[in-house]
């Protein structure tokens, strides 16, 4: 492998299992035996986390459209 994809690779499964981690604690939060929240609580933590992914899977497109974002078979367009 190249030495960019090794670094993407390291910090990928870094960054996606410390990122599930996180979620997981997220959700410990439903727990009403040690928490008291509303649906309009969580519902907005669930557009936060939403609007983030949404970015991502953005960024990612964007990034394998190449900077004019529009796709081609042809390296010239």
């Amino acid at each position: 492998m190249s030495r960019k994809r090794d670094k993407f690779v390291e910090l990928a499964e870094k960054r996606v299992n410390n990122a599930i981690k996180q979620i997981q604690l997220i959700g410990n939060l439903s727990n009403t035996g040690n928490y008291e929240f509303q649906e309009a609580d969580y519902q907005r933590i669930f557009r936060a986390i939403d609007a983030e992914v949404r970015e991502m899977k953005r960024r990612f497109a964007e990034a394998s459209l190449g900077s004019k974002g529009k796709f081609s078979l042809r390296g010239d367009v």
